[in-house]
């Protein structure tokens, strides 16, 4: 059978990495002097209480191709090696996997989710059902490749303090917008962050993220539906609640954000993937 090879930056449930036999490798996050592997070495809650006492933020960096290589290794003697990464246009973990593949002298197929969080994560699930079912390689990245085209990520940020420790936004209009009470609103692009609104206050920010989201996807009954956080459950059941209710949402995975996308959402952060 497929065997299923992703990077720590998917952001599923552990329950649902060990039930569906997933090889995760992961991530490295770095305070300084201070390296730490996503995912294990340092839990979603540590991460989060480092993160806030940091005048500065954290360094992420994607896997060396020796950990993808010896995860290749290892899995080929069960059957042939897929592995879906977080997106190229936010890391070099596509690379690394590729780099990883000539190391290793295993014929892994190595695919681009073009995205990050349980948008990536929801990739690797239904690679794994289809895999499951006795799907070839090919079979299953002629159809990932849909799915990855239909896919619609969007993100709430309730704070830009990441943003202007980052160096993306001076720390004046950082202020500015906190004093406006602007909250931001992201979505993907073609594996990229872009800015997609902005609005006042957090009510009308997650109003606004289910317009959006019905406007992207008119019928989400039968759609799954990936959403993490960073210390935001009070309005992730918000959301959740809403889409139970507005749009007969069935299948919600509702997860912590990990280290690698939390360094950039900031605190209240909220992706939602489908």
């Amino acid at each position: 059978m497929l065997q299923i090879v992703t990077d720590s930056s998917c952001d599923l449930p552990p329950e649902l990495i060990k039930s569906n036999n997933i090889r995760v490798v992961p991530l490295h996050i770095i305070f300084g002097d201070e390296v730490f592997q996503e995912g294990v070495d340092i839990t979603p809650e540590a991460f989060y209480e480092k993160m806030a006492q940091s005048p500065t933020l954290p360094k992420t960096s994607q896997p060396v191709p020796a950990a993808f290589a010896k995860a290749f290794r290892e899995l080929s003697a069960y059957g042939q090696v897929l592995c879906l990464t977080l997106s190229s246009k936010l890391s070099g973990t596509y690379q690394s996997a590729h780099v990883a593949k000539k190391l290793s002298g295993v014929d892994a197929v190595i695919f681009d989710t073009l995205a990050g969080s349980l948008g990536h994560g929801l990739q690797v699930l239904k690679a794994c059902k289809l895999a499951q079912a006795g799907c070839t390689a090919a079979e299953v990245v002629a159809e990932l490749t849909r799915y990855r085209e239909k896919m619609k990520i969007v993100i709430l940020l309730k704070t830009l303090e990441n943003v202007v420790k980052g160096g993306r936004l001076s720390r004046f209009k950082g202020s500015l917008a906190n004093i406006l009470n602007l909250r931001i609103l992201l979505h993907n692009q073609d594996g990229e962050v872009v800015l997609l609104d902005k609005v006042r206050g957090s009510k009308k920010l997650l109003h606004r993220a289910l317009q959006i989201l019905q406007s992207y996807c008119p019928d989400l009954t039968e759609r799954k539906i990936g959403i993490t956080h960073f210390r935001n459950l009070a309005d992730v059941e918000t959301l959740k609640q809403a889409l139970h209710e507005q749009f007969n949402s069935r299948n919600i995975i509702v997860n912590n954000m990990g280290a690698t996308m939390a360094t950039y959402a900031g605190e209240g952060g909220i992706i939602i993937s489908c």
